[in-house]
């Protein structure tokens, strides 16, 4: 499938067949490329928990509106985020990069987000919501629907989730064999309402 197609035919599906269920292998594979997103000085602060334990998938549903696909599709992936990742050996992120151009990246990364806490969560909102678009059109490759979501209890899912005091959810992925096709598409804007030239 290419990208066009996977873009075209992505939606947002709420009905998984509650019996599929996918592989090691498949849920590795989509993880791998999900942590090829982009991120700002490669910090890679998004965190994939993958849940697929039965139990503490119905006690997330009962956190999040009690919207089935939670429970009902093959994988929830709850994409969460170290805003703190930024001053965690960040020499890490440039380790096989030119020693000069690494010293230079890595000082700019602590002048860049020190002491700017809302810049360092503005910063994982973009990067979680880039890994979440590359999990849904690398599942939809793979043969697979998902659905994003946003409508859960944050604070609860963290407590669930056991999330380090500076770690925060993002936002849900949910990944499974539809059962059911999403709702026709309710209203685009047209191109001419959303594409500006140049200036406002």
């Amino acid at each position: 499938m290419n990208v066009s197609t996977a873009i075209e035919s992505r939606r947002s599906v709420k009905s998984f067949d509650i019996h599929h269920k996918m592989t090691t292998a498949e849920i590795d594979q989509l993880m791998a490329l999900a942590m090829l997103s982009p991120t700002a000085f490669n910090i890679q602060h998004w965190r994939f928990v993958v849940v697929t334990d039965p139990v503490l998938r119905q006690q997330i549903r009962a956190v999040s509106w009690n919207q089935a696909q939670v429970e009902e599709a093959s994988i929830l992936v709850v994409i969460s985020a170290d805003l703190n990742a930024w001053a965690k050996q960040p020499e890490r992120y440039w380790k096989h990069a030119d020693p000069a151009v690494a010293k230079i990246l890595v000082s700019s990364i602590a002048k860049f987000y020190n002491g700017r806490e809302q810049m360092q969560r503005d910063e994982v909102m973009r990067s979680c919501g880039m890994a979440a678009m590359t999990i849904m059109l690398a599942a939809k490759e793979m043969g697979y629907d998902t659905c994003p979501m946003d409508g859960f209890d944050f604070d609860a899912v963290s407590k669930l989730l056991n999330l380090p005091a500076d770690h925060i959810p993002t936002m849900f992925i949910t990944v499974g064999k539809a059962i059911k096709p999403a709702a026709p598409r309710s209203g685009q804007l047209p191109m001419n309402e959303v594409v500006i030239d140049n200036k406002f």
